[in-house]
C-alpha cells in the first residue's frame, strides 16, 4: 500500500499537512487563504498530481463548511450567479486550451490585484457617500458585528454588472487555477455579507463547483490510486483545520473578517503573479 504513495521528504509531508490543515481553516473561516495550499502542494507534488489531490481535500472541506454554515446562504445570490460563472468555465476552458501555464497563473494574479482595487475604492466611495449625508446615523460597530444573517437584497446592492464580472472571473479562475476562491471571496465583500452569510453562500458556490470538477478530473487522470492515498493520510489535517476555523469564525469581528480576507486576496495574488 505505501508503494502507491509518492516519494516525499519528511519536510514535504510536514508542509503537505500544513496546507492540508488551511484546506480545511479556509473553508470555516477565512476564504482566500487557501491560495497558501496551492502554492505548497504545486512545489511538493507534480503539478497534475497536486491539482487532483487538492481538489479531494477541498470536497472534504466544503463538506464541513456546509454542516456549519447551509443555513446562512444567500440562494438569490447564487442562483443569479450562475449564467455568468458557466460562461467564465467555459471561457476558461478555451484559455486553457491556448496559453501556457505560466501566462495563466500571471494574467489571473493581474485581475485580482485589479479587483481589490477596484473593491476597496468601491467601498471607499460608498463609505463617503454615506458620511457626506447630513444627519447620517452611524451604526455602531459591535451591532455591525452582530448582524449575522443573511442580508436580503445584499446581491442587488453589488450591482449587476458587479455580480456578471465576478461571477464569470470567478468561474475563469476556478477552471484554470483553482484560484477561484480569492475572486468570489472580493465579490461578497463588496455584496457587504455578515461573516456567517459570507461562508454560506460561499459554502454551497464552491461545494457544487468542486463536485461538478471531478468528472472531468478522473477522465484526464488526475484522482488516481496515489493522490486517493495520500488524499486519505492528510484529511485529518484539513478537520482539524475546519474544526479551528469554526472556532475563530464566531469570535472574529466583521471589521477584521474583511480585512484578513483581503489581506489573504492580495498575499493569494502576489503568489500567482509572481510564483
Amino acid at each position: 500500500m505505501t508503494s502507491l504513495l509518492p516519494e516525499i521528504a519528511p519536510l514535504g509531508w510536514a508542509l503537505l499537512a500544513l496546507a492540508a490543515s488551511l484546506v480545511g481553516f479556509s473553508k470555516t473561516a477565512l476564504p482566500g487563504i487557501n491560495t497558501v495550499s496551492i502554492a505548497i502542494f504545486a512545489a511538493i507534488l507534480p503539478a497534475r498530481a497536486s491539482t487532483g489531490a487538492l481538489l479531494l481535500l477541498l470536497i472534504v472541506g466544503d463538506v464541513f463548511a456546509l454542516l456549519s454554515y447551509r443555513r446562512h446562504a444567500d440562494w438569490t445570490t447564487l442562483v443569479r450567479l450562475i449564467p455568468a460563472v458557466a460562461c467564465g468555465l467555459a471561457l476558461g476552458a478555451a484559455f486553457l486550451a491556448i496559453a501556457g501555464d505560466g501566462e495563466v497563473r500571471r494574467a489571473i494574479g493581474v485581475i485580482l490585484l485589479l479587483v481589490i482595487a477596484f473593491s476597496l475604492w468601491q467601498r471607499w466611495r460608498s463609505a463617503a457617500g454615506r458620511g457626506a449625508r447630513p444627519g447620517a446615523a452611524r451604526q455602531s460597530e459591535p451591532a455591525a458585528e452582530a448582524r449575522d444573517t443573511t442580508v436580503p437584497g445584499a446581491d442587488a446592492r453589488s450591482g449587476r454588472w458587479s455580480r456578471i464580472g465576478y461571477g464569470a472571473l470567478g468561474g475563469f479562475t476556478t477552471m484554470v487555477a483553482n484560484a477561484g476562491g480569492p475572486v468570489m471571496s472580493m465579490y461578497f465583500l463588496a455584496a457587504r455579507f455578515p461573516v456567517r452569510a459570507f461562508l454560506g453562500t460561499a459554502a454551497w458556490f464552491f461545494a457544487v463547483i468542486n463536485l461538478a470538477k471531478v468528472p472531468v478530473s478522473l477522465g484526464l487522470g488526475l484522482i488516481t490510486a496515489h493522490t486517493l492515498l495520500l488524499d486519505l493520510l492528510l484529511v485529518p489535517g484539513v478537520v482539524a483545520g475546519a474544526l479551528l476555523g469554526r472556532w475563530v469564525a464566531v469570535r472574529i469581528p466583521q471589521r477584521s473578517f474583511e480585512r484578513a480576507v483581503v489581506a489573504c486576496t492580495i498575499l493569494g495574488a502576489l503568489y500567482l503573479l509572481l510564483g
